[in-house]
């Protein structure tokens, strides 16, 4: 029987779906610091702790991030840099829409000025 392989384009899908959520982009971001106990995320994300664990698993299960209990405390970290540049990056895109849309608006503003002194 020969192995189901999936299309890249549809792997890298499922990847992007799998971070499509605001507590784990939230997660990531604060673990591109540096590892944190779970005390520390639920202190800074502001959630319910089940959703929180909810989430981490999801992250886990991906391989995005790993765990380590020490004594009574678990401390979360990224497994690799790559993610933290992958939110460097969606950051450094975002900024060029944000400003291209400002760019765009002030376009417009200024033509709908130019238009509404010629009536």
């Amino acid at each position: 029987m020969k192995p189901v392989t999936v299309p890249l384009y549809q792997a890298k899908a499922e990847f992007f779906r799998m971070l499509g959520h605001p507590v784990r982009i939230r997660v990531l971001e604060l673990l591109s610091d540096g590892p944190m106990p779970v005390r520390e995320l639920l202190a800074q994300i502001e959630v319910e702790r089940s959703n929180l664990s909810q989430q981490l698993a999801v992250l886990r299960r991906s391989g995005i991030v790993v765990s380590v209990r020490e004594a009574d405390t678990v401390v979360y970290s990224l497994a690799g840099p790559d993610v933290a540049e992958l939110l460097r990056a969606a950051r450094r895109i975002l900024t060029e829409l944000i400003t291209g849309q400002q760019d765009l608006l002030a376009d417009l503003r200024e033509a709908d000025l130019t238009t509404s002194g010629t009536k």
